[in-house]
């Protein structure tokens, strides 16, 4: 008999550069797993947004939405013996990101459409989020080096960091762990992925802190 935790829809979520992605991706090669990976890249307006947020905001928006929702039902209707999935988001982070860039009157008309898609999402049975503040963000985003990412607004990143605080102290909806992401290097310190791997896998309700010691051992 393990101890751990069968976990069959996991999503690492956190804002913009702190390497939910790539987590993800590792996850899934120690799990198994399928990805379900947001297709950022495949956003024309994204670009647009971060040179120019008050004339990108609405159509980037848009446009994720209704990218989230088709892969989202998608998933929803897959077989039900289908193997374990790994996403790098949440359908919730796009209200919340809309929330963040758009003006009230763009916000109506976001919500008028989300209603009208009714989407069902799945529901995971872990979420990890990461944390770290603005300049571990700022640093992690000009370190990978994506051009358009270059523009994106310091402001802007700490109002989403505080978005999605905001929406985690209250999240309830499904078993969360809560990594210190500044304190540690999963990506590229095997130390530090094998002791998260292992909190991953043993967590199987409520909420725990994840904020080891920053590891000596590479």
């Amino acid at each position: 008999m393990t101890s751990e935790a069968a976990h069959k829809f996991i999503v690492v979520e956190g804002p913009i550069g702190v390497g939910k992605t790539s987590l993800a991706k590792r996850l899934c090669d120690s799990l198994s797993a399928q990805g379900v990976f947001e297709q950022a890249a495949q956003n024309p307006f994204l670009e647009r947004f971060y040179r120019n947020p008050r004339a990108g905001a609405l159509p980037t928006q848009l446009y994720f939405l209704l990218q989230r929702a088709q892969q989202l039902a998608t998933l929803k209707q897959a077989d039900l013996f289908a193997p374990v999935r790994v996403a790098d988001y949440l359908l919730e982070k796009d209200r919340l990101f809309a929330r963040v860039t758009l003006d009230e009157d763009e916000y109506t008309l976001y919500e008028q459409l989300y209603a009208r898609l009714e989407i069902a999402a799945p529901k995971p049975d872990l979420v990890v989020y990461l944390q770290a503040p603005v300049d571990v963000l700022l640093e992690r985003i000009a370190k990978r080096g994506v051009d358009y990412e270059q523009y994106i607004d310091k402001g802007y990143l700490e109002r989403l960091n505080e978005a999605y605080a905001r929406f985690f102290h209250e999240f309830e909806a499904a078993p969360l762990l809560i990594v210190n992401a500044a304190s540690i290097d999963p990506i590229s310190n095997q130390h530090d992925y094998d002791e998260l791997l292992a909190a991953i896998r043993r967590m199987s309700r409520g909420r725990l802190y994840f904020n080891p010691p920053r590891s000596r051992t590479l």
